[in-house]
């Protein structure tokens, strides 16, 4: 499976407000999330933290699956190169992940994340933005490496 990467090289420092993670958006056009993870033919990669969010690099794939649910069998492995190319990212978000798939993606310690329905690459950072900046829900406290715990004070309020 051929793969092509795109890189964003800034001369600027990198950035180092915490806490940051690195997300892969499963995408056919680099405007919206639109593809499961065997079908898409691109992942776009971004830094994201509570403020800010940062294209890093677009990673293209010139032979994917369909998104029939069903896969070839002639051997040739689809999922590893693709792992592989999102190595180093926190977070992958799809609108769907097979098995398989799902646990090489977890086993190279990125959090699959399925979203229903297709959105706009914006929105999703903006939502990633929203969740890290207020009360982040375990799995992505997790994902942030934090050993914060959730606040519960909300149990302690009274009627």
């Amino acid at each position: 499976m051929a793969m092509l990467s795109l890189r964003l090289i800034e001369n600027d420092e990198p950035m180092t407000e915490a806490p940051r993670l690195r997300i892969a958006i499963a995408t056919q056009d680099m405007k919206s999330l639109n593809a499961h993870f065997g079908s898409a033919k691109r992942f776009a990669v971004y830094d994201v933290t509570p403020a800010t969010s940062h294209f890093v690099e677009a990673v293209s794939f010139d032979d994917v699956t369909e998104e029939s649910g069903s896969h070839r069998t002639d051997g040739e492995d689809k999922i590893g190169p693709k792992v592989a190319a999102i190595a180093g990212c926190n977070l992958l978000f799809v609108l769907a992940i097979g098995g398989p798939a799902a646990a090489k993606v977890v086993g190279a310690r990125i959090h699959p994340v399925k979203l229903p329905s297709p959105e706009p690459i914006e929105d999703i950072l903006r939502k990633v933005q929203t969740m890290m900046s207020g009360n982040p829900p375990p799995w992505l406290r997790k994902a942030m490496g934090s050993t914060q715990t959730r606040s519960m004070s909300h149990l302690d309020e009274e009627d």
